[in-house]
């Protein structure tokens, strides 16, 4: 009797489990049939799909075991079909061309089956068979016959070994039909890859024979362009051709007449060439009278500081001059008589260079009330200018004396005098900014500045550093410092270098300059940092010593000459006597210690002036920080001006008289010749 739809898909199931348990898969292709497609049968492929009830019996027994041994696959179970339904309706059908592929591969790309109950999980060790469809179950024997129940399991296991053994040998022809077909993949996809190998190749062939095609084509349009594009090429040039025959009738005309102009020029050039050459015979002759010219110019130069600086020591290595100050308004009018200017030498167009002071001694005065007599002091100087003289006038007068140091000889200038006599007026100037009252520093930068680019002309390039520093109480101070820098580090006089003769300041600042608008910025500058007081004699005095020192360098590089020496322009603080009365406050007792101060340097630099007068061979530069600072411009090297400031007060009378008998002293000194620092 055959089987039944229901029977045949629970053997397929039952089978399929098997061999997923026991056969690997996956390895090649299969020549069985896929699921749902139609293959004719033989009689006995049929009776393998289509067995007896009772084999299939035997086999759901021995799926049963086997699911009982590994219990990680549920056992798949047998569910009833609806009514009507056959398996069938539920394996959809495919059509295609009908192959033979391997079991396995239809195994396991068939589509999943339809959902069925799921059985609950069996506790291990005890196994529940499937119902087994057309076998009678045994009723259940009672519990107190135990040999019926022995006998039952007895032939249960007989019939599950029964199964083992036919599902063996199931599985054994099933891995000889795996491994046919196996074989038969491999034929197959040998002979693939070999078709696909040859399909590549002749594909490859095609599509080189179309490029070639492609390409052949492509040239044989280029080369039609090409024909075309010459073919207009030579029309364009057979038309050129004609163009350029025209043009060559008219360019042999032209020709001829550029021919004749040539000749014409080759006769001009002949006739310019011989101006040139005449010209330039007298440029070479121009150029060495220049050159002689020069050479002239810098002896006749060279000459000029020769007799400038011998009109110097003519007039004297040490000057000094006296000037008068006016009176101021607010004072008392000198009496007639008190300050006398004798004419010079030549008369009254001669400047003088005498004055004479008259005095009444008190002391000496009659018991019968009768004037004192008067004392004459008379006292001859380099050059003195009286109440009226006017400061172009004063710098003209030491103009020379500037321009030697520009010449490289170190120059000192000084403005002594009491507090009150116009010192400062005469180095600095008078307030404001009118250029009449200009005193010798702005003039003296200015004519050095002048003169510098004069001598621009003649090879020479010059250049200034300027500072500005005081000496307070002995110590130094820098008068160009600028916020922070005020009362940093302290200023101490010390060398150059080591070896070097020449003197610097340290934590002072050097400024070049170059325009007379920067020396006026320092001198601002420095008029707000100096050191002032009031005093008896002036509300506000100068208490120190300040010193304007510029450093001059020339060159000529095309002679290989050098020059260079300092200018100082010194205003020295006023000088007074010591008045230490018994009772004196504070303040009084610091413009004593100031005095004190003022009166030593200004001893120390008449010893100094007396020492290098009489030769000897200690100078006491070193005594003070004044003569320690100047002592490169104070030697037989260097040039010293003195101005002596008096004022025409009869008050000041004793003061005048200090002054100027500590003017003649200097005046009468006389110092070594100068020599220039050149290189």
């Amino acid at each position: 009797m055959p089987a039944s739809p229901r029977m045949e898909r629970s053997a397929l199931l039952e089978v399929k489990e098997n061999v997923d348990l026991n056969t690997p898969l996956g390895k090649a292709s299969s020549r069985l049939p896929l699921p749902g497609s139609r293959l004719k049968r033989g009689p006995e492929q049929m009776e393998n799909v289509l067995e007896p009830a009772k084999k299939r019996t035997r086999i759901q027994g021995t799926a049963t075991k086997m699911n009982i041994t590994r219990p990680r696959a549920p056992p798949l179970s047998t569910a009833p079909l609806p009514q009507g339904q056959t398996a069938a309706q539920k394996i959809p059908k495919r059509t295609g061309p009908r192959c033979s592929t391997a079991f396995v591969t239809v195994l396991k790309n068939q589509k999943p089956a339809p959902a069925v109950p799921a059985v609950p999980a069996q506790k291990p060790g005890t196994s529940a068979a499937p119902p087994v469809v057309g076998v009678k179950k045994p009723g259940k024997r009672p519990a107190w016959d135990l040999k019926g129940q022995l006998c039952d399991l007895n032939a249960e296991l007989k019939r599950c070994r029964e199964k083992t053994q036919t599902l063996g040998q199931e599985n054994q022809q099933l891995r000889d039909q795996l491994k046919e077909a196996q074989q038969q993949a491999k034929t197959l996809g040998t002979e693939r890859s070999t078709l696909k190998e040859e399909l590549v190749r002749v594909q490859a062939q095609a599509e080189q024979g179309q490029q070639e095609l492609g390409s052949l084509s492509t040239r044989v349009l280029e080369l039609e362009e090409r024909l075309g594009t010459q073919e207009g090429l030579v029309q364009a040039l057979q038309k050129e051709q004609l163009e350029l025959q025209e043009e060559r009738k008219a360019l042999a005309t032209r020709l001829e007449e550029q021919e004749r102009r040539l000749q014409t020029s080759e006769a001009a050039l002949s006739s310019s060439q011989a101006e040139v050459a005449s010209l330039q015979q007298e440029t070479a002759a121009q150029a060495t009278l220049l050159a002689e010219r020069g050479d002239r110019l810098h002896g006749l130069e060279m000459e000029r500081r020769r007799l400038h600086n011998q009109l110097q020591e003519l007039k004297g290595n040490i000057r000094v001059f006296c000037r008068v100050r006016p009176v101021l308004t607010g004072e008392p009018s000198p009496s007639p008589g008190f300050l006398l200017f004798p004419p010079g030498p030549a008369g009254l167009s001669d400047p003088p260079t005498r004055l004479t002071l008259s005095r009444s001694d008190d002391r000496r005065g009659t018991l019968s009330g009768a004037p004192a007599p008067t004392t004459r002091h008379d006292f001859s100087f380099d050059r003195v200018f009286p109440p009226g003289s006017r400061q172009d006038e004063v710098f003209e007068e030491i103009s020379m004396l500037v321009q030697s140091a520009l010449d490289g000889y170190p120059v000192c200038i000084f403005a002594y005098g009491q507090t009150g006599s116009g010192k400062t007026f005469t180095m600095e100037g008078g307030p404001g900014e009118d250029p009449q009252l200009e005193g010798l520093i702005p003039r003296a930068m200015r004519h050095l500045f002048s003169v510098a680019q004069e001598l621009s002309g003649q090879g020479w390039t010059y250049s200034f550093v300027a500072s500005y520093v005081e000496i307070y109480n002995e110590t130094v101070r820098d008068l160009l410092a600028t916020g922070a820098r005020k009362g940093q580090g302290v200023c101490e006089i010390r060398r150059a270098g080591p070896g070097s003769e020449e003197l610097t300041v340290t934590n002072a600042r050097y400024v070049p300059v170059s325009c007379e608008k920067e020396v006026e910025t320092l001198l601002h500058l420095a008029r707000q940092n100096r050191a002032v007081a009031q005093t008896a004699q002036n509300e506000r005095s100068s208490r120190s010593h300040s010193v304007f020192q510029l450093q001059i360098s020339g060159e000529h590089a095309a002679r290989g000459l050098q020059c260079g020496a300092p200018l100082n322009l010194v205003d020295l603080a006023g000088s007074e006597r010591l008045d230490s009365g018994p009772a004196l406050g504070p303040g009084e007792r610091d413009r004593l210690r100031e005095t004190q101060a003022i009166n030593s340097s200004l001893s120390t630099l008449g010893l100094v002036i007396m020492a290098l007068s009489n030769k000897e061979s200690h100078v006491p530069y070193r005594n003070s920080k004044l003569t320690y600072l100047l002592q490169n411009s104070l030697g037989g090297s260097a040039k010293m001006l003195m101005f002596v400031n008096i004022s025409p007060l009869e008050e000041n009378v004793s003061e005048s008289l200090n002054s100027l008998r500590f003017a003649s002293k200097v005046n009468q000194c006389v110092i070594g010749t100068a020599q220039a620092n050149k290189k």
